[in-house]
């Protein structure tokens, strides 16, 4: 199969965010945060939408054909909805973590670098399409945008899985982040080339 991948237009947000919430039905993060499946269902469209959301403004939200993926990138000043975030987590997520929430964005922040970068939210992959090298073309055609620029690249890895794939695009680990039970969150960079 070849995977073709595109700019996401704003009539393709729907379909990208049932695409991410798929990928991110067994992300570790993901479902520690939101253990109760419908909620998760319910939910998870919208955290994604107060993650990346300005890439489809920005035009660096990428799809692959079929919807079988999808990344949101997001270019140099361009950020997350963080207020929409912790609200959407303050309302769904368990009683028993919400108090390690803060703690974790908190640790995020202080790992974000604060140089013009481009930043990666979100990236996923239908389950069913996992390991087919559908992530890695989503991987390749945004750096292209990343590296044409000159500028570093930034993600936090939610899955230990991922590691060794953002690893073969050039992100290192630079440090873990961690809260009470939580699964551990791995921020990644990638140097300008």
């Amino acid at each position: 199969m070849t995977t073709t991948i595109k700019t996401a237009l704003a009539s393709d947000e729907a379909r990208t965010f049932g695409a991410l919430t798929l990928a991110f039905s067994t992300d570790p993060m993901a479902r520690w945060s939101l253990p109760d499946p419908a909620k998760y269902l319910a939910t998870f469209p919208s955290l994604a939408r107060a993650f990346g959301s300005g890439a489809f403004e920005k035009g660096t939200a990428y799809i692959a054909n079929g919807f079988l993926g999808a990344a949101l990138w997001l270019p140099p000043g361009a950020e997350s909805d963080g207020e929409s975030l912790m609200r959407l987590l303050n309302e769904n997520a368990g009683d028993d973590i919400k108090e390690y929430m803060p703690v974790i964005f908190e640790q995020m922040e202080k790992f974000h670098p604060t140089e013009p970068h481009w930043y990666l939210p979100m990236i996923g992959v239908d389950p069913a399409h996992q390991g087919l090298g559908v992530g890695s073309a989503l991987m390749t055609e945004a750096l292209k945008a990343v590296d044409r620029d000159g500028l570093i690249a930034y993600l936090e890895s939610s899955n230990p899985k991922n590691i060794s794939l953002y690893e073969r695009h050039g992100f290192e680990v630079i440090g873990e982040i961690q809260s009470g039970g939580s699964p551990v969150l791995r921020p990644m960079l990638r140097r300008a080339r």
